[in-house]
């Protein structure tokens, strides 16, 4: 419901300056609802890059490592895998995506591109590096859809907030300006129609009375 301001020109002037407001805010959200959904839309399809890339090196890793089990024996590749270092930890990151914080994981690129087998080739057979090397990639891939599902979670809760605010601007706030805008102008017509009919009439009077007068 239009909030009923009193029908002065002062008031008239703020009404319509609140509606230049509202309707800059409310496309600016839109802008912005835009650009989110558009961000969103990217991260779908890198994702499905992603997925479709990391099952097919699975399978890859996976066929490689029962290769190595028959040629080596899972007992002798158990040494080999305890070789392997652990995990080194991720730095995690934020970036701004049109005033969204959101996560960029900094997952050590240059140990995957400086990745070595940690073992010698004595005994070790190829299946059993191209599984490890495999199982590592996939590794960076596991933080790369991370770092995306996080980010497309955030993304979307801001969608929904900027969605909300532009609803009430849309629906709401600036219906309820542009009524109280029509009720000023209706009411400062109205004001204005009956002060004239009031000076007609008072001219009309005077007329009168100085015709009257004159006789």
């Amino acid at each position: 419901m239009a909030t009923k301001l009193t029908p002065t020109k002062a008031n008239l002037f703020k009404a319509k300056s609140r509606l230049i407001f509202l309707e800059k805010g409310y496309n600016l959200l839109d802008k912005k609802r835009t650009v989110l959904i558009q961000e969103i839309m990217k991260l779908v399809e890198k994702s499905k890059e992603l997925e479709e890339k990391s099952t097919r090196i699975f399978q890859e890793a996976y066929t490689a490592l029962q290769q190595a089990i028959i040629s080596m024996g899972i007992d002798h590749l158990e040494d080999y895998i305890m070789s392997i270092p652990k995990e080194t930890p991720y730095q995690g990151l934020t970036r701004s995506v049109m005033g969204v914080d959101i996560p960029e994981l900094v997952t050590r690129r240059e140990d995957n591109i400086n990745f070595s087998l940690p073992y010698g080739f004595n005994d070790s057979v190829p299946a059993l590096d191209i599984a490890i090397e495999k199982f590592h990639e996939v590794k960076f891939l596991a933080y790369q859809l991370a770092e995306i599902e996080s980010t497309a979670f955030k993304l979307s809760q801001e969608i929904k907030k900027t969605q909300k605010s532009a609803n009430a601007l849309e629906k709401l706030r600036i219906p309820e300006t542009k009524a109280s805008i029509k009720f000023i102008e209706d009411s400062i017509e109205e004001k204005e129609r009956e002060e004239n009919f009031r000076i007609k009439k008072v001219k009309r009077h005077h007329l009168r009375a100085k015709q009257t007068a004159t006789e």
